[in-house]
């Protein structure tokens, strides 16, 4: 941004919000962080709060709320499997009512307002790597619907809005991200995998461990978002922002045993219904408008989230689904 600008970051609490926040904060942005603390910690925000440029308000986005913004990063929103489907209900209704609350508020405000959305909008995809072009393979009623079709609704409102009241939004698809403060219960394989391997218990693969991911670090990720808030105004999206490097959940692991220095073992389990195959972003879009590639190799962000859930206090969090 040119100028100092206020930067409503709903979510704002949660594992990428709190980063997002930070980075808005040191640019001296007065930034409100909005969140109900579902899935995100107060902790993660409470070195902020000495900041004169930093409020925190306990809000859920479902509900309206009026404020006066320049800029809106919308990424309320449960964003695990751990926790998406603990309250699946909840979880579309925060995708859609929330889009529209913030739009809402983007229409009055002439605010800029980005969506951070997620290559869930892909299903299980049929081609590979995603491009944005492709429409995705979803099951409307799987148990991961909630979250698939409220973030492909929540597009679909972004770009109504844009056609019909000429509101100016960005879309971005968020590819799975990793690092410090992301909730140690929430499902995810990075989180589970250091998680377990800390406590020298066995580390439990889906499938056979073949199915893979590409793992993005949490700060070449706000990098990406942050620039295209601020691309000119033509240029909307969606635009994947991920990591093109894929790995195995087999290699995740053993890259984890490996790092933690554990004893633990590998054990196989069912793999769960409708969990994509295969996962890797086309980052075509965002090498030519945003100038971005992720420069965080895995071992070296997965360093960092190590020490970070090393020096955590697991007492401290929730665990509102099984520990699996």
């Amino acid at each position: 941004m040119s100028s100092i600008q206020r930067v409503l970051v709903t979510g704002g609490a949660g594992f990428l919000g709190s980063h997002l926040c930070e980075r808005l904060v040191d640019a001296g942005h007065d930034v409100i962080c909005l969140d109900n603390f579902f899935t995100s910690q107060k902790t993660n925000v409470a070195h902020l709060l000495k900041h004169p440029n930093f409020e925190l308000i306990r809000h859920d986005i479902t509900s309206p709320i009026w404020l006066e913004v320049d800029r809106i990063y919308n990424l309320a929103c449960p964003a695990a499997p751990g926790h998406y489907q603990y309250n699946p209900i909840k979880t579309l209704k925060t995708s859609v009512l929330g889009a529209i609350n913030v739009l809402g508020m983007a229409k009055r405000c002439r605010a800029r307002v980005l969506q951070a959305s997620t290559s869930e909008v892909y299903g299980d995809p049929e081609v590979h790597p995603q491009t944005e072009a492709y429409r995705g393979s979803v099951n409307p009623i799987g148990p991961r619907a909630c979250y698939d079709e409220g973030k492909r609704a929540a597009e679909t409102l972004f770009m109504d809005y844009r056609r019909m009241n000429g509101v100016e939004v960005k879309l971005v698809r968020i590819f799975n991200t990793y690092g410090p403060r992301m909730h140690p219960f929430d499902g995810r394989v990075v989180s589970n995998f250091i998680r377990q391997a800390l406590a020298g218990e066995d580390i439990t693969l889906f499938g056979d461990g073949a199915q893979t991911r590409s793992f993005c670090y949490r700060d070449d990720l706000v990098e990406a978002m942050l620039r295209m808030m601020e691309t000119p105004a033509d240029f909307v999206g969606p635009m994947n922002i991920g990591n093109p490097v894929e790995f195995s959940i087999r290699e995740l692991a053993e890259l984890v045993i490996e790092l933690t220095g554990s004893a633990s073992q590998l054990v196989l389990r069912p793999l769960p219904e409708d969990d994509p195959t295969r996962r890797r972003p086309d980052i075509s879009l965002a090498k030519k408008h945003i100038d971005w590639t992720p420069n965080t190799h895995l071992r070296e962000g997965l360093l960092a989230t190590i020490e970070w859930f090393r020096g955590i206090d697991l007492s401290h969090y929730r665990a509102p689904t099984p520990n699996f």
